[in-house]
């Protein structure tokens, strides 16, 4: 039986973006699902910070290039033995797995267990805009800091969410005010302010400023909990001294050197990370939450109540427009989420 190929975008050494050999077009066998796995056909894909950071850091593991990509959107095309949630036609959407090849091509395996079904009031681009930012703000919110997960279930509080404009800061910023959060995001020009406010920040203040005399001048003397979707290190001990008795201080973001919690030990707050390929990369017991959450938040988009964050959509997915999308990506700038859709 002839193995059937594909059509794949990896690297197989770290290179800058602007090098043409940092991402190629390269053909590859096309997988066949087993027990759990399922086989997706891409349609869109989204390109996220951690995308750019492997490709510039990690060497690929013996001759295979490496494929990236955590956020698909496509249609099952074929399942494994073990299957028993999805089947062929299902339009789904996913994050995907870090310990495993990535998106970027034509097919794509992974577990069904971290899968969710597609909006059904979104297309391709759209909801590939979602997964990974959706999942990560989620989990934060509601897995780290223990926030109900109904609306408006948590009135009287206050959340910061440093980096809103970005692509897990402009969901955590939805979910927050869905939860019923006083929202406060953190933004640096007039259009990611704006962005915030359209995602449902009450309002924002600049993180290239002191923290405190802003929040002060909101009338803001407590948090209940702060979200750091960017580098938390240079506002950290101001935070700690406006952090309310059992708050929530929860991070996406390692800290470059050590970092002193005592200051809060009286006020007993918590400090939590967040990674959202913790659950599939170490196969936790809780793995099916993902697909739980994923459902979840289709339901809120599907009613309105959640948007998508699709900034940008480019076409096709090959090379050159993913390392277009990466370069975007790297300026640290991006508004929402930059999408590719569509093989030639």
């Amino acid at each position: 039986m002839k193995e059937e190929s594909m059509k794949a975008v990896g690297y197989v050494r770290p290179l800058p973006i602007e090098e043409e050999e940092s991402l190629m077009d390269v053909v590859m066998a096309r997988p066949n699902p087993e027990g759990k796995d399922v086989l997706v056909r891409v349609e869109a894909v989204s390109v996220n910070p951690v995308d750019t950071k492997i490709r510039k850091n990690q060497h690929p593991q013996g001759d295979t290039p490496t494929i990236l990509g955590f956020d698909v959107a496509g249609v099952v095309e074929e399942v494994g033995n073990d299957v028993n949630y999805l089947k062929p036609g299902d339009a789904v959407y996913y994050a995907g797995d870090n310990s495993r090849q990535g998106g970027n091509s034509e097919y794509h395996i992974v577990d069904e267990r971290i899968v969710g079904r597609m909006p059904t009031t979104l297309n391709y681009a759209a909801s590939a805009a979602i997964p990974l930012t959706g999942l990560t703000a989620w989990e934060a919110l509601f897995d780290r800091a223990g926030l109900k997960e109904e609306e408006n279930g948590n009135e009287g509080k206050t959340i910061l969410i440093i980096g809103a404009a970005g692509g897990v800061g402009s969901m955590a910023t939805q979910l927050a005010r869905f939860a019923g959060l006083h929202v406060i995001g953190t933004a640096s020009r007039e259009d990611t302010e704006q962005w915030a406010k359209e995602n449902g920040a009450h309002s924002t203040i600049n993180h290239h400023d002191e923290l405190l005399p802003q929040l002060e001048e909101l009338g803001i003397d407590k948090l209940d909990i702060v979200f750091a979707a960017n580098d938390l290190q240079p506002h950290w001990e101001d935070l700690l001294h406006i952090m309310a008795p059992q708050g929530n201080i929860v991070s996406i973001v390692p800290f470059a050197s050590a970092v002193n919690l005592n200051p809060v030990f009286s006020k007993a707050v918590r400090f939590s990370w967040e990674s959202m390929f913790a659950r599939p990369r170490f196969q936790t017991d809780d793995i099916e939450r993902q697909r739980d959450i994923l459902n979840k938040i289709s339901g809120l988009l599907d009613a309105g109540i959640l948007k998508t964050t699709v900034s940008e959509v480019l076409q096709p997915i090959n090379a050159e427009t993913l390392r277009q999308a990466h370069k975007a990506v790297e300026t640290g700038n991006m508004i929402g989420k930059i999408v590719v859709e569509s093989f030639e």
